[in-house]
């Protein structure tokens, strides 16, 4: 990923321009979860997952290693997606590549947001955005690229 703000944030525009799904159920949320959890425990990162779909909790892990910090950061990252309609990385990169600070300049209750990396919005073909795939537990860059690299892989294939 680009450190240049402006150059980060062509890359996540393009993601959630090409990582966009027919359909979402509780059958693809609990899918994409076990996915998710499996590339966790293979790589050993002590991360929580979360998908949810206008609001509801449709699959949630908690990998070990992780704490209940990472429940509370998954929730604020998700709050980010399920306000603005982008992934919270996104979100951040878009502050601070304005020169600005979300926590700051958002003017939300940084205990209910955080415009961090790892939530990536369910987005539907001819809908929007409708939910919600977090992960917590890494440095965000990390969080948010196993979100996008297990969501790519579910698209593509089996």
């Amino acid at each position: 990923m680009p450190e240049d703000p402006a150059e980060l944030l062509a890359v996540l525009q393009e993601q959630e321009r090409v990582l966009v799904f027919d359909r979402f159920d509780n059958a693809d949320a609990w899918d994409l979860g076990v996915r998710l959890r499996e590339a966790g425990l293979a790589a050993g990162y002590p991360i929580v997952i979360s998908i949810r779909r206008h609001g509801q909790r449709l699959f949630h892990a908690a990998l070990p290693g992780s704490s209940s910090d990472n429940d509370a950061w998954a929730d604020r990252k998700a709050a980010v997606v399920e306000r603005y309609g982008h992934s919270s990385y996104l979100v951040g990169t878009e502050f601070r590549a304005g020169g600005k600070d979300f926590d700051t300049h958002g003017r939300r209750d940084p205990n209910r947001f955080a415009a961090h990396g790892g939530s990536f919005p369910v987005l539907i073909r001819d809908v929007g955005c409708v939910g919600s795939i977090t992960v917590s537990g890494l440095p965000q860059a990390a969080d948010h690229a196993l979100v996008v690299a297990t969501v790519e892989a579910f698209l593509t294939g089996p």
